[in-house]
């Protein structure tokens, strides 16, 4: 099988920018396409419990440092497939569950191949925090490529 169209869903750690470089290498070699994912919360951080007690502007600026992250991170792995000649695009998409959102874009945007790193939780931390990369290799209908 050939692929033709790789999601790539990055979060800026070391672990997804391995992913990215090997999405692209993957991706000149097999003559493909990137789509490069990031995913946000609907807010930044968890506001559980803290309620009428954040100002709405506070909330505005995280919201706002999000956006300015998921931008640079974007940008980076954007570089990396230009270096390489490797044509790509980006989305940045809100939704609590990672994971969802993955399979969902894969699905929206007839990807073939979901290239993505794994933090490697195991045991009792892999079990009380989840792995998204986890999620994502369960419910795929494609291929999914993990990188370590």
């Amino acid at each position: 099988m050939t692929y033709r169209q790789l999601l790539v869903p990055t979060d800026g750690s070391e672990i997804s920018g391995r992913a990215v470089a090997q999405a692209v290498d993957l991706a000149a070699a097999l003559g493909a396409r990137v789509r490069f994912l990031h995913v946000q919360n609907n807010y930044p951080i968890s506001l559980v419990g803290v309620g009428e007690m954040v100002e709405a502007s506070t909330i505005e600026a995280l919201v706002e440092a999000a956006s300015r992250r998921a931008e640079a991170i974007l940008q980076d792995a954007m570089a990396t497939a230009a270096k390489a000649g490797v044509e790509a695009e980006q989305v940045v998409l809100m939704n609590p569950l990672p994971h969802r959102a993955i399979l969902e874009e894969a699905s929206a945007a007839g990807c073939d191949l979901i290239v993505m790193g794994s933090h490697g939780r195991r045991g009792l931390e892999g079990l009380l925090i989840g792995s998204e990369t986890q999620r994502v290799l369960l419910a795929s209908t494609c291929p999914v490529l993990v990188v370590r």
